[in-house]
């Protein structure tokens, strides 16, 4: 008996992954103060744009960790915000 090889494709799910795991580590380095920022900002607009591949993976079927993609983009858009206020904050 020889072994055939599945029909199902493999799944991708590289991208919302790493969304979700930069979204979460951007949002805490948000509250570091002056290193925090300068992890924050570049891991943020990762996990933004990692989510956003990962929720168009999942929309085509590719893909099945679409809640994660999207729960990284957002912790990613909402350490860019924190950032963008405390910045704010201290130069005004």
């Amino acid at each position: 008996m020889t072994d055939t090889p599945s029909s199902r494709p493999a799944y991708r799910n590289g991208a919302g992954s790493s969304a979700l795991v930069a979204g979460v580590v951007a949002l805490v380095c948000a509250f570091v103060p002056f290193v925090g920022d300068i992890v924050a900002v570049p891991t943020g607009i990762l996990a933004v744009v990692c989510g956003w591949v990962g929720i168009g993976r999942d929309e085509d079927g590719t893909a099945t960790n679409g809640r994660e993609a999207m729960i990284g983009a957002a912790l990613g858009g909402a350490a860019l915000f924190v950032v963008f206020v405390s910045f704010a904050a201290t130069t005004l």
